[in-house]
């Protein structure tokens, strides 16, 4: 399930709730409905990457990231290709209770949503091996939930949530960079073509600065009154920044959460903003 990844899709929808909260259109079940489907649709396709990069001999036993139960020995892939459909399928039947907020047009959201957890690692094209894993991260960590948990509960769509959205998805990014900086060697071995193979570890190192600080900048309008939440996550990301230049391999590996964390923590704050604001 890759636990310490979670709070990346979780992030999403709390900023889409905290600009709920500020409108006045916070609904908690629909809310609650929106963090079980990000959830369930993030682990759908943390579960396919395991399966498919297996299946086409891109991991192998002793790699350098956290264990892959699949790879070595573990989990039968069988069993992870059948836990792969049931969770996506369960993330599915989430996703049809929100039509009841958001309206039948949900549909066409929640076709492109499986679709592209499974297009992220499977299919004709796989995204995570051809450099568009970080887009895929942005508009599936960022863009899509933020903008479509605001909306199942607003009935609309905003610029500042949209700003918030790309944001979000910048930052969620950074966990993908992460993991691609510390795997460039092996992913470049069994031909695994992402942005650290492509462009190499100073590029996506950058990227990973540029990232954290275009956030906050999309961000600077509605952190104007907060901007304790701002400096404290421009501090906190050079900080994980550094960490990332210095260090190589396994020593990365509590990076992943670290940066999960720091998302998860910034809209969790912007989150309890809102909230304080109302009250």
């Amino acid at each position: 399930m890759r636990l310490r990844t979670l709070p990346v899709s979780l992030a999403g929808v709390m900023m889409g709730v905290a600009y709920n909260v500020l409108d006045g259109t916070f609904k908690w079940l629909p809310a609650l409905l929106c963090a079980v489907f990000a959830a369930l649709a993030q682990i759908s396709s943390n579960f396919a990457n395991e399966y498919y990069d297996f299946r086409d001999g891109l991991d192998k036993a002793g790699r350098v990231g956290p264990r892959r139960g699949v790879a070595e020995g573990d989990i039968s892939p069988l069993a992870m290709r059948n836990a792969t459909f049931l969770i996506l399928g369960l993330a599915c039947l989430v996703g049809l209770s929100l039509i009841y907020w958001g309206g039948w047009q949900l549909l066409i959201a929640g076709v492109v949503i499986a679709t592209g957890a499974m297009a992220y690692s499977a299919g004709p094209y796989p995204l995570s091996r051809h450099g568009l894993g970080e887009i895929a991260v942005i508009v599936f960590f960022g863009i899509v939930p933020v903008n479509l948990t605001y909306y199942i509960q607003a009935g609309a769509f905003t610029t500042q949530v949209f700003l918030a959205s790309v944001a979000m998805g910048l930052m969620g990014a950074n966990l993908l960079i992460v993991n691609n900086y510390r795997d460039r060697e092996e992913d470049e071995s069994v031909g695994k073509r992402t942005l650290a193979v492509i462009y190499g570890c100073r590029f996506v190192s950058t990227l990973y600065l540029l990232n954290g600080l275009a956030a906050v900048a999309l961000m600077c309008q509605a952190l104007a009154h907060v901007q304790g939440i701002a400096i404290g996550y421009i501090v906190i990301h050079l900080v994980l920044w550094k960490f990332l230049e210095h260090h190589k391999g396994a020593a990365l590996n509590p990076l992943l959460g670290m940066t999960s964390m720091l998302m998860f923590l910034f809209a969790l704050a912007f989150l309890i903003y809102a909230c304080c604001v109302i009250d």
